[in-house]
C-alpha cells in the first residue's frame, strides 16, 4: 500500500571526465580523446530500476554532448519508460555564459533530445546547480516548463542563490508562473538551518542509516523527495585523475564501490512511496 509520499529519482548524465572539479585538469578540447564509460553505468541504473516489481521511474537529465554521440542510449532510456530532460549541451556553467550563449545551449540540447526521442523535453538541470533568477528566465524563454537546479545548501561556492519565498509551494515544487516550475533538490531543514542531503557526494559520504533518517524527516516536511546522482558514481573502476587536488579526488572517488548497493537499499526502504518522474509529479501533459 502506497504512503502518499513521492520520491523523484533524478540522474545527471555526464561522463567521468566532464565533472566541474576536474575541468582545471581535463580541458573541454580533450574530451573526445577519453574513454566513454557512461553507457555501461546507465545500463546499471536501468537494470536496477527494472529489478523492482513496482517499476520505479526516474528522470535522466542528459548532456547534449553525450546524446549527439550516443543517440541509441537516449532512446533506450526513453523506451524503458523514463523521462528524458536536459542537462545542457556542453556542461558549461550557466553563470559563466552570456545570456545569448546560454539561450543557444538550452535550445540546442532541447531540440536534439526531442529529435532523438520524438517526444517533448520539459525539464532542465544546470551543471553544478549554478542558477539565479536571470538564468531561470532564460530557461523558461527557451521553452522548458520546469527547472530542477536549485540547491539550497549555501556552503558550496558554485551553487546558485534563489529567493523562492514569494512563490506558491506545493510539496517539493514552486509554481513560478502559470507554466513554469522550480523543483529544488531536497535538503534537510532543521531550526532554520539547511543541511545537504539530496544525493551525489553527500549520499556516498553519509552512512546509510543517517541518510535514511534525514530522508524520512524531509518526506515528513514536504511529502516528496528529489534525489540526484550521476552514472559515474556507480563506476568504481573509472580512471583516476591523479593531478587533481586531494580535496577534489576525495569528493569524487569516496565510496564509489558502495553507491549501487546504497541506492538499492534506498528504493527498498521507501518502496511504499511512489517513484515517478519530475514531469509526472508536476502533472505536465505531453505536448
Amino acid at each position: 500500500m502506497k504512503t502518499g509520499k513521492t520520491i523523484l529519482l533524478t540522474f545527471d548524465v555526464e561522463e567521468w571526465f566532464q565533472v566541474e572539479n576536474f575541468k582545471g585538469y581535463i580541458p573541454f578540447s580533450s574530451w573526445d580523446s577519453f574513454e566513454s564509460r557512461v553507457e555501461k553505468h546507465i545500463h546499471t541504473l536501468l537494470d536496477l530500476l527494472d529489478s523492482f516489481s513496482f517499476a520505479p521511474k526516474a528522470t535522466f537529465f542528459l548532456l547534449g554532448w553525450i546524446a549527439k554521440r550516443q543517440p541509441g542510449l537516449v532512446k533506450e532510456i526513453h523506451n524503458r519508460g523514463h523521462e528524458i530532460a536536459s542537462h545542457g549541451f556542453n556542461h558549461h556553467l550557466c553563470t559563466l555564459q552570456a545570456e545569448e550563449q546560454l539561450a543557444g545551449d538550452l535550445k540546442k540540447s532541447k531540440h536534439l533530445l526531442e529529435e532523438i526521442t520524438g517526444n517533448g523535453v520539459y525539464g532542465y538541470r544546470a551543471p553544478s546547480f549554478a542558477i539565479n533568477r536571470r538564468i531561470l528566465e532564460t530557461i523558461r524563454e527557451a521553452g522548458y516548463l520546469y527547472d530542477s537546479s536549485y540547491n539550497s545548501f549555501a556552503m558550496h561556492g558554485r551553487y546558485g542563490v534563489l529567493d523562492l519565498s514569494a512563490f506558491q509551494r506545493n510539496g517539493a515544487a514552486y509554481h513560478l508562473n502559470h507554466n513554469f516550475y522550480e523543483l529544488p533538490l531536497t535538503n534537510l531543514e532543521v531550526a532554520n538551518r539547511v543541511f545537504p542531503l539530496g544525493g551525489g557526494g553527500y549520499f556516498r559520504l553519509m552512512p546509510f542509516f543517517l541518510f535514511k533518517q534525514g530522508m524520512k524527516r524531509a518526506l515528513q516536511q514536504q511529502n516528496a523527495f528529489v534525489f540526484y546522482a550521476h552514472p559515474w558514481e556507480f563506476d568504481p573502476g573509472q580512471p583516476r585523475v591523479k593531478q587533481a587536488s586531494p580535496g577534489f579526488r576525495f569528493r569524487h572517488y569516496i565510496n564509489l564501490n558502495r553507491t549501487e548497493k546504497k541506492l538499492n537499499a534506498l528504493i527498498n526502504t521507501f518502496k511504499t512511496a511512489k517513484f515517478t518522474t519530475c514531469r509526472n509529479y508536476l502533472k505536465i501533459r505531453k505536448g
